[in-house]
């Protein structure tokens, strides 16, 4: 199998949530396990494993959080020029982009879901998040 076989594999078990999966053709086999484990693993073959790359720089504080809605990587500007969706200290309404989550080259916008101020940022610009990371935290 070469590598592009692997990476449709791999985003066919994302886009049906799979945690394992086996394939084989002919004498060559292929095992995949996807795995949420914290801090990150490193890969071994036949696993292919998925874990954080970061971790939120203080998820144990209080107040409520917006958690990324699936796996990918942040950015917290439309473009590298631009400024930022939101900043600390901004008051955001539901609804207002609060970053975007690029998955398998799409673009998803990062919606609020309440309105409220951001206290703090909890991923940087360029991370890969994961299904329910922290990544914005409002003040109480």
């Amino acid at each position: 199998m070469d590598i592009e076989q692997i990476r449709t594999l791999i985003e066919l078990m994302e886009e049906k949530d799979l945690v394992s999966m086996e394939v084989a053709s002919g004498e060559k086999r292929i095992s995949l396990t996807r795995h949420y484990a914290t801090p990150p693993t490193m890969m071994s073959a036949p696993t292919v494993e998925v874990a954080p790359t970061a971790t939120p720089k203080s998820a144990a504080k209080t107040g409520n959080v917006e958690t990324a809605p699936m796996i990918g990587v942040f950015y917290a500007a439309p473009s590298p020029n631009d400024p930022p969706f939101v900043k600390v200290g901004q008051t955001v309404k539901a609804g207002d982009t609060l970053g975007i989550i690029e998955a398998m080259k799409i673009m998803n916008p990062l919606e609020a879901t309440q309105s409220g101020i951001i206290e703090e940022i909890l991923v940087e610009n360029g991370d890969v998040v994961q299904f329910g990371q922290p990544v914005v935290r409002y003040k109480n």
